[in-house]
């Protein structure tokens, strides 16, 4: 069995935290986010995998290379023109032989709920595709089945007849390429992968298998943190860097070769500190934080729930909670991230010039790389700051605050 990973798409809405690196490579759980996906399927028997790369490809493949350090045999297709996923599965046409599972690489969800879809699939070889129940299945394309059978997907419905949506997991013959070739341009001039679906429910059997557990479709910053935070749930103690006395380290604790945690330091698991990292003396690391190659943790400093990016330096009486920082940049002495609205109201984000709501009742900064902060700078819930920006010394950022621009 072979697998093919939808992974040429460019995170759009993901930005500003793909502006400069591709969706593969953002990091979570101390890992490029495909890197997850690529290893779930190596423990569930797929070792031959196929990725279909796109924006900034040259840097997916030289993370990647053949996939031997993963124990997989990796290859690439490119999809020139991002036209869709029917146009995606289309371009493996020749490339992949055989039956095999197709996934979309913005899917993250339980390995054990992945293992099991790809062993029905190998006993009964039936087309099928994966579906999960949310509670707002109208965001979605949401499933419409008989005895288990697909009938329909419909996208976005007012009215969903099913809490069941399109999960991005797939199990498919080489009869879905010649229904691919009659797949036409959707009304927004993409071809549709869920078009293909249903045009081959209306002639053949295409089997609707849940999918039970964990499951998230990662869109938005936001979503990242979610799934890092599932993800480091399941993270094992292993410390090989270096911890000086005085330092304490409790519960599911990583730390890489070449990092450094100084006396003073509290960190409490899940927590993974990357190779190359200097932490405290004297800080407090709080549960699934994931600091990147290189980043400088201080004195004073509490960070709790957050992604902090290769290169970054938190370097002395900051706060970070519940926020994406990327890499490269700066906090001065003093900065402040606020992670919760007086009113107790779910975080709102502006992104892609739309006010969206996240759902979440915490939620920090999601910062682009480059960007650095005078002291005392202050940061309110929610707020976007584009790659290269300067925030000075006791200025206040909020909203969303565009590439390389300068806060006073």
């Amino acid at each position: 069995m072979k697998a093919l990973i939808l992974a040429a798409g460019e995170g759009t809405r993901l930005r500003p935290l793909t502006s400069n690196i591709p969706k593969p490579l953002l990091t979570v759980a101390g890992r490029p986010y495909l890197a997850h996906l690529v290893e779930a399927l190596r423990d569930a028997g797929v070792k031959e995998q196929c990725l279909l790369v796109g924006w900034k490809s040259n840097r997916v493949k030289e993370f990647f290379g053949d996939g031997r350090q993963m124990g997989v045999e990796l290859s690439y297709l490119e999809q020139k023109e991002r036209l869709g996923t029917a146009n995606a599965i289309g371009v493996a046409e020749g490339a992949i032989d055989g039956d095999f599972i197709c996934v979309n690489g913005d899917v993250v969800m339980a390995p054990e709920a992945l293992s099991q879809l790809i062993s029905a699939f190998e006993r009964d070889r039936t087309p099928f595709m994966g579906a999960v129940e949310v509670p707002d299945p109208e965001r979605f394309g949401v499933v419409e089945h008989v005895n288990g059978k697909l009938v329909r997907i419909i996208e976005k419905p007012a009215d969903p007849p099913s809490r069941l949506i399109n999960g991005g997991v797939f199990g498919l013959s080489q009869e879905v390429f010649g229904y691919i070739r009659r797949t036409g341009r959707s009304p927004r001039g993409e071809y549709e992968f869920t078009d293909t679906l249903n045009m081959m429910a209306a002639k053949t059997d295409v089997l609707v298998r849940r999918i039970e557990g964990e499951w998230m479709d990662v869109g938005y910053p936001w979503e990242l943190l979610r799934a890092n935070e599932f993800l480091m749930g399941r993270l094992k103690r292993d410390v090989r860097g270096t911890v000086e006395e005085g330092a304490v380290l409790k519960g599911e604790v990583v730390v890489e070769e070449g990092a450094l945690v100084r006396s003073g330091s509290y960190i409490e698991g899940p927590v993974h500190i990357a190779k190359g990292c200097d932490i405290g003396p004297n800080c407090y690391i709080r549960p699934s934080t994931c600091l990147g190659e290189g980043v400088r943790v201080g004195s004073a400093v509490e960070v709790k729930n957050s992604i902090i990016m290769k290169g970054t330096h938190v370097p002395h009486h900051n706060y970070v909670g519940d926020s994406i920082i990327g890499e490269r940049c700066n906090l001065g002495a003093g900065t402040k991230v606020a992670n919760l609205r007086f009113d107790d109201r779910p975080v709102k984000v502006t992104a892609k010039g739309q006010l969206l709501g996240t759902g979440r009742r915490k939620l920090g900064v999601i910062m682009g790389d480059d960007v650095r902060t005078g002291i005392n700078a202050m940061i309110e819930p929610g707020t976007v700051i584009w790659e290269g920006t300067v925030v000075g010394m006791g200025a206040r950022a909020r909203g969303s605050i565009g590439p390389c621009s300068k806060v006073f």
